[in-house]
Formats: structure tokens, sequence, C-alpha cells
């Protein structure tokens, strides 16, 4: 079973558009920082995704040790994604899920292999776990999430849905 480390962000726009589940089937479970889960758990308080958010039971919260490494994080990554990095460097994990291209490129530096939501709505509409990736990407658009118009038309192509 492959060590999975999220930041909230997908997680949060994943619940958000009924899509939590994949994290489940994808990864079977996945750690989160402390600061990760509440940040999913206490903004939004009342929402449906937080609700489903807690009853996930497949998500494990794990405290980071490492304070020097999360100090050095934070002095450009906010505390969600600090604590993620500094975890998932911890826990040797296979995998860290992130969105934020400041925490992705600090992954990158650290040798860490990471995807984000995009990735993991890509992969489910290649296993034929989704029907439309572009179905997904505009209710992900309609949550906030940000994504080009060339990214999406590459992605579209991969999956062979343009």
């Amino acid at each position: 079973m492959p060590r999975v480390v999220s930041n909230s962000s997908p997680i949060i726009h994943l619940a958000k558009i009924g899509q939590m589940d994949l994290l489940r089937r994808q990864f079977r479970t996945i750690t989160v920082p402390e600061a990760v889960y509440r940040e999913c758990t206490t903004e939004g308080k009342g929402r449906e995704e937080v609700k489903l958010i807690k009853k996930a039971e497949w998500i494990k919260i794990s405290k980071v040790k490492d304070k020097r490494l999360l100090r050095l994080l934070q002095s450009s990554l906010d505390e969600g994604e600090s604590e993620a990095l500094a975890l998932a460097l911890e826990m040797e994990a296979d995998l860290i899920l992130l969105d934020d291209s400041d925490a992705r490129e600090k992954a990158r530096l650290c040798g860490l292999k990471m995807t984000g939501t995009i990735g993991i709505l890509s992969k489910a509409t290649m296993n034929g776990e989704i029907d439309s990736l572009k179905k997904s990407l505009e209710r992900l658009r309609g949550t906030g999430f940000r994504i080009s118009n060339p990214l999406e038309k590459r992605l579209l192509r991969e999956v062979e849905e343009d």
C-alpha cells in the first residue's frame, strides 16, 4: 500500500464536486498532518463537504515531528503545505497530493513524487471511474479552482475527450 500524504486542496475540492471517494479508491488511505485536517474541517463549518471529510475513516491524521524543517518551510509556504511537505519527508511518502505551485516546486526540490486534484481526476477518467473529465473540470472550476485553458485542452486530448 503506497504511503500518500495530502494537503487540504485536493481533499476539499474533490469533496465539493462529490468525488472525494476517488482518493480512497486510488490510494486506500491518505495521511494528513494536523494543520491540513484543521483546514479541511474548520473552514466552511456546516458544509456538506466538511461532514464528508470528518466521516472519512480512511483519512489518517499524523503529527509532524521535525519542527526545524517545519519552520524552514513556513518561511515561504502556509502552515498546511509546510506540514504536508514535512510529513511526506518524515514518512518517506511514495506520493504527496498538492495543487499550489510554490508547494509543488518545494516538493520537486525535495525529490517528492506528486500529483494534485487534476491528476487524480485524469487518472480516474483513464481508469473509467468517472465518465467525463471535461464535466469534472467544469464542476471543479465552480469551486473556485483555477485551471488554464491550455492545460485543460492538453488534458482532454490526453484522455481523448477533446
